[in-house]
């Protein structure tokens, strides 16, 4: 499984880039404009959602769990520093996705007893796209942490994020992760649409 995580770039607005993994076949767009503005940020779901629809993938909003239930997208993600997914389940009830940011194994086992759909596992390595990083963990982090999910028998799905490039994909996906989340990667290739496309098939290959 591929997430693509928007940022605004000199060459592509928020939407433009999600324009960009939809079409190389991305089934997983989380919209993410901590900077922006409310009206910017009800403006760009307004746009991507009929496309996500259209391309049949999930569309997810980053921190607004509210304002993802009250147009009615997919869910909502939350960070380390976001309403705590419980808060948010009570909110906007069962029907949406709600996922959540780790970077421990405590982190992992507080959102699961939250009830999250999924987690976000990282960073993997440094990212631009990011202030204030959690502590790094790279390939023997997730491997430490996965097996420590194993030995607690936790199923909820756990995506990797964080500087990952695609030459990391093989051995990331081997840690025993569901997937994986990329934006800077995709939006600095040549061809966004044709590195989404690319990364999926090795994706699917693995």
């Amino acid at each position: 499984m591929l997430q693509f995580i928007t940022h605004q770039t000199p060459r592509y607005s928020y939407v433009e880039g999600a324009i960009e993994a939809l079409n190389g076949g991305c089934k997983w767009i989380q919209l993410r404009m901590k900077e922006a503005a409310y009206d910017e940020i009800c403006n760009a779901i307004e746009q991507l959602k009929p496309l996500c629809k259209e391309k049949g993938a999930i569309l997810i909003l980053d921190d607004y769990a509210e304002l993802a239930a009250k147009l009615d997208i997919d869910g909502v993600h939350l960070g380390k520093n976001d309403m705590p997914p419980q808060e948010a389940r009570n909110l906007i009830g069962e029907k949406y996705i709600i996922g959540g940011t780790a970077n421990t194994i405590d982190d992992i086992k507080n959102l699961v007893a939250q009830g999250v759909d999924y987690i976000g596992l990282g960073p993997f390595r440094h990212t631009d796209t990011k202030k204030n990083l959690s502590p790094i963990l790279g390939l023997d982090g997730y491997k430490n942490i996965l097996s420590q999910c194993n030995e607690a028998g936790i199923t909820t799905p756990i995506v990797a994020i964080g500087g990952i490039e695609p030459e990391d994909i093989p051995a990331l996906m081997k840690t025993g992760i569901s997937g994986i989340a990329l934006s800077g990667t995709i939006l600095r290739a040549d061809h966004p649409a044709e590195a989404t496309q690319n990364i999926i098939t090795t994706l699917n290959n693995l």
